[in-house]
């Protein structure tokens, strides 16, 4: 009696450690494939308890969250041939198992190496098309999409999509930094020099327009104040010829007066004349007569 319960007890026992190596469970962080014999039998499992059999099947599980791989800074020649140290990180996530596991053989640490050299390759052939201005300030943002973008179609193959690529650092190495800043700065010199030189150029031609302008204008007024003088002129002529007209010895009259004033007219003037001058005539004649 005794002995058929120690066989009840080890069958149950065997059973229940058979049944223990013929469950495995999914959860929803997980991604799972069953293999039979190293070939995969079975993918796209829910979360949830499932079945295998023992010692023949085994279960090897992803990770279903997004990974993060953060490489050693990469050394890469820009179109002018310079070398650059870009420090990387890429974020992925494993959306096809089977072909990931197929690709890796299940070694998350390959798929890291085989995913970091995608990323690479795009990095060593975006940054050779650009150069250093471009790649590290005006086409930054437009460069790390053309990476992601000419990294991803080959990531797919191996069951992984690229979330997103982003490029920290971007350094020169220590052998041509300073040959890099010296000729920015002689190319900033040069520029300074061109901007100078056009300011020159635009102010001499600015002094050139105003020195023009300002001989039209004093052209103009001088032709208008010779009309304007000529016009007066003509009239003070017509009126003085209208006075004479009508009484030529008041005329002759009035002119001696100015003549005496014109000429006798500041202190300390002296006119030395023979008293019986004509010039006198109408200052002897006090008395009004002809």
């Amino acid at each position: 009696m005794n002995g058929s319960r120690f066989g009840i007890v080890v069958v149950a026992g065997i059973g229940l450690i058979i049944i223990g190596l013929s469950v495995f469970t999914v959860n929803e962080r997980d991604l799972a494939i069953r293999l039979r014999v190293g070939e995969v039998v079975e993918a796209n499992y829910d979360a949830g308890l499932h079945w295998k059999i023992p010692f023949i099947e085994n279960v090897v599980k992803f990770p279903k969250r997004i990974l993060t791989i953060k490489d050693r800074p990469e050394r890469i020649f820009t179109v002018e041939r310079l070398t650059l140290q870009v420090d990387f990180f890429v974020k992925y996530r494993i959306i096809d198992e089977v072909k990931f596991y197929t690709s890796t053989r299940g070694n998350a640490q390959v798929g890291n190496d085989r995913i970091s050299e995608i990323i690479k390759n795009a990095i060593v052939t975006e940054f050779g098309q650009r150069t250093v201005e471009e790649a590290i300030s005006v086409e930054r943002a437009e460069l790390m999409r053309d990476m992601l973008e000419r990294a991803s179609g080959t990531a797919e193959d191996l069951g992984v999509e690229l979330i997103d690529l982003r490029v920290k650092q971007v350094e020169f190495v220590d052998d041509v930094r300073d040959n890099v800043y010296r000729e920015m700065r002689e190319e900033r010199a040069r520029i300074a020099a061109e901007t100078r030189a056009s300011g020159r150029e635009r102010e001499a031609e600015m002094r050139a327009e105003a020195d023009r302008a300002v001989i039209v204008i004093r052209a103009n007024a001088n032709r208008d104040s010779q009309k304007i003088r000529g016009a007066g002129d003509a009239l003070a002529a017509e009126i003085y010829a209208n006075a004479y007209n009508k009484d030529p010895e008041f005329y002759a009259f009035y002119r001696s007066i100015d003549a005496y004033k014109r000429s006798m007219g500041k202190q300390g003037d002296i006119l030395v004349l023979d008293p019986d001058n004509e010039f006198f005539r109408y200052l002897n004649r006090s008395d009004g007569g002809q």
